[in-house]
């Protein structure tokens, strides 16, 4: 079992888009904590299995974030099960996991799946379209939903997502001023060494997306804030 508290930094990769072999050779040797495996629209049970099938070739570990249930498959190291605290659509909370667990819960090795509280801000990206999220909401308001992850639903994990726009270092902040047992997770934006730093001295963990795709040099010197935390 991988403890994900240890963890300072991760790729995220989304199976609905290409990466080379070189690539994806250079950000799975990089010294990046592990591989995300997700996305919001375009996923398929084939583009996820060929995805994980590339990164098992390496010793990083190799992590599923489901968004749809027809994706799953075994032979990942661990499964991230996302509930958007603040969609206004119950599907997303506890709907979809409802129909999961009817379905497969008696096969399921609960010791793989991680449950991540998501509290979505950035209002123009896709998932926030697809899951109705509310994303006006105040520095209070996202503590508020950052204290609920931790001592109402015990969640092991509270990931701020803004999705392709970097966010406010206040509302990370303020998110991590309260949590203690809970993991703060932040994604969204991050282009350069510099922005990772910034978000990395409030979250535990950052996630580096988007900018894997349009320049690959600049994704992979983020991982340089490992350093400071060695």
């Amino acid at each position: 079992m991988y403890d994900v508290r240890e963890w300072r930094h991760v790729f995220k990769l989304d199976p609905n888009k290409e990466i080379s072999d070189e690539a994806l050779d250079r950000l799975c040797e990089s010294g990046t904590d592990a591989i995300i495996i997700g996305g919001t629209d375009g996923i398929t049970l084939d583009n996820v299995l060929n995805l994980m099938a590339r990164v098992r070739r390496y010793t990083v570990p190799c992590i599923l974030e489901v968004s749809t249930i027809d994706s799953v498959s075994p032979g990942f190291d661990l499964y991230f099960i996302p509930t958007v605290l603040n969609s206004r659509d119950t599907k997303w909370i506890t709907g979809l996991h409802h129909e999961a667990v009817k379905e497969y819960g008696e096969l399921m090795d609960w010791d793989e799946f991680l449950i991540q509280g998501y509290c979505v801000l950035n209002k123009d990206c896709k998932v926030a379209e697809l899951t109705n999220a509310q994303t006006e909401l105040s520095e209070e308001d996202i503590a508020a939903y950052a204290l609920m992850a931790e001592k109402m639903f015990h969640l092991p994990i509270f990931y701020l997502e803004y999705s392709g726009a970097y966010g406010e270092p206040s509302i990370v902040k303020a998110a991590k001023s309260q949590l203690s047992k809970t993991i703060l997770f932040y994604g969204g934006g991050i282009e350069t060494v510099e922005q990772a730093e910034e978000m990395a001295n409030y979250a535990d963990v950052i996630v580096v997306g988007n900018i894997i795709y349009t320049d690959i040099s600049a994704a992979l010197r983020t991982v340089e804030i490992k350093k400071s935390y060695r």
